[in-house]
């Protein structure tokens, strides 16, 4: 009898080597110049937004001379958010990852803020006190969250490996086929005889009936 074949566990690949890592992706110049103009408009606008506040703060105070001061800067400021509404128009237009469209919220907070200062200049010339300290609040604090939206890293779209680079794709070996146990013929032959006469079966794997005393009770069987 042959013993029953093994069972052979399959080989794994050996795992490719970690190669260096990649250098993150540079920001392309057309996604980098809109994103610079914006900053520095936010930031100026920012500046001014501040500045109206000390200014009001003064003319509060009894600096009478300060209001000429914040009229000059309200106006200084409605100037600078509308070129940062054209500025904002090309971020839409193109300052977005991979040559696609840029992000549309400072297109339409620019042009929120620019409704907002032309709200609050009017209700300045009109002696309206309350409703311009508030409408103030709510513009500075608008510039602000601006300036912090301006300054967010612009996301970029990782270059693709090209097929010449370090690192290729790892192909697992197919597992080795398990060969077939060879199988065994075994003829039997019964062509021994007894003393009597019983003859071999002729290869059907029946021993020879036995012959003697007590034969007719036993039949001997495989």
């Amino acid at each position: 009898m042959s013993s029953p074949p093994v069972a052979r566990t399959p080989r794994l690949p050996s795992p490719a080597p970690a190669g260096p890592s990649a250098p993150a992706p540079a920001v392309p110049p057309g996604i980098r110049l809109p994103r610079l103009l914006l900053r520095a408009t936010a930031t100026a606008s920012a500046v001014l937004g501040l500045a109206q506040t000390v200014l009001a703060g003064s003319f509060l105070n009894g600096h009478y001379e300060a209001l000429r001061a914040h009229e000059l800067t309200a106006m200084a400021l409605g100037g600078l958010l509308l070129a940062q509404l054209a500025v904002a128009a090309l971020v839409r237009r193109g300052g977005g990852a991979g040559g696609a469209r840029g992000p549309w919220w400072p297109l339409g907070a620019t042009a929120l803020l620019l409704a907002a200062l032309g709200a609050q200049m009017g209700t300045g010339y009109e002696r309206a006190v309350g409703v311009h300290v508030t409408l103030g609040v709510l513009l500075v604090s608008g510039l602000l969250f601006g300036l912090v939206g301006a300054w967010r890293p612009a996301p970029v779209q990782a270059p693709a490996l090209s097929p010449s680079s370090d690192t290729e794709p790892v192909v697992e070996a197919p597992a080795e086929s398990e060969p077939e146990p060879e199988s065994e013929s075994r003829t039997e032959s019964g062509a021994g005889t007894g003393t009597g006469t019983g003859t071999g079966d002729g290869g059907s794997g029946r021993l020879p009936r036995p012959t003697g005393a007590g034969a007719d009770a036993v039949e001997v069987t495989p």
